[in-house]
Formats: structure tokens, C-alpha cells, sequence
């Protein structure tokens, strides 16, 4: 994710329509999510965007690679669901936190599939194009200890 200098996004001005329209995506990107659609939710991201998972240091880039995260996190989790517990929304854009849950029926990552229900936090950050109105992809932070995660031998 090309990173923005710090400094540069604390001067976004704080304006309620685009914070109005920041929020308005967020919620059909959870929608399109919840729904399995893959279409909806590539709808919501810039044709550059980047999906991290912070902890492993795994990357997908572009839409392609937005639709190859969501494919291995469905195939692994296919009944996942995200709890929503807090959200953060302004112009740089979304921070939420979640209880994710679900059966691990797949391999996902480095973590061999135990098909046991999990159920940990995950905070999520998607970072505001505010050029283009669209999410630039997402920044996952998680605990595998706490999800019960182990990674392939």
C-alpha cells in the first residue's frame, strides 16, 4: 500500500458529506461482504489496492488480488461472520473492530485447516482515496494465538 506521510493525513479537513459518503461505502462493502459478493465489494476499492494481513506480512494486490484474499478467506472460513464492536469513521477513513467467527474448514495463510470454530478480534483499516472516493484496500491486524491458529510445520 503506497504509504501517505502521517502528517499529511491529519490535515484531511473534517467534512460530514465526505464522511457521510466514506461510511455510506464502508456499509456496502460490509453488505457485498456478507452477501458473498465479490463484484459489490471490488466495487468499493481503487483498481490499486492493497490487502495486508499485518501479522504474517501476506499481500494481494490490485483487484485481482482483492478477489484471490476473499476467495482463500471464504474457502477457509465459508461461514464467517465479522460481529462489529467498534468503528472509528473520519477522512482518512474506517478502523472497525470485529469478533470474526466461523468454522476453519480450509487452510488459509500458513495455518492448516482444523475445521474447529474460531472466534477472535481483528481490527480492520481501510484506508480513504479521497481522490477517488474508494477504499485503497485493508489493513488486518490479528492475534493468531488468540485465534487459535497454528501455522503449517
Amino acid at each position: 500500500m503506497t504509504s501517505v506521510d502521517p502528517r499529511e493525513l491529519l490535515k484531511r479537513p473534517f467534512d460530514p458529506a465526505e464522511c457521510e459518503r466514506i461510511r455510506d461505502l464502508w456499509k456496502a462493502h460490509s453488505i457485498a461482504e456478507d452477501n458473498r459478493d465479490l463484484d459489490g465489494l471490488i466495487a468499493t476499492l481503487t483498481p490499486d489496492c492493497v490487502y495486508e494481513i499485518v501479522p504474517t506480512g501476506h499481500r494481494w494486490e490490485g483487484h485481482d488480488g482483492a478477489r484471490d484474499f476473499y476467495t482463500l478467506l471464504l474457502g477457509a472460513f465459508p461461514d464467517v461472520d465479522f460481529a462489529l464492536s467498534n468503528i472509528v469513521i473520519g477522512p482518512q477513513g474506517v478502523c472497525e473492530e470485529a469478533r470474526l467467527t466461523g468454522t476453519h474448514a480450509g487452510d488459509w495463510l500458513d495455518f492448516q485447516a482444523t475445521d474447529r470454530d474460531v472466534d477472535f478480534t481483528v481490527i480492520i483499516f481501510f484506508p480513504w482515496d479521497p481522490e477517488r472516493r474508494l477504499f485503497r484496500g485493508e489493513r488486518v491486524y490479528f492475534d493468531p494465538r488468540e485465534a487459535g491458529l497454528a501455522a503449517h510445520s
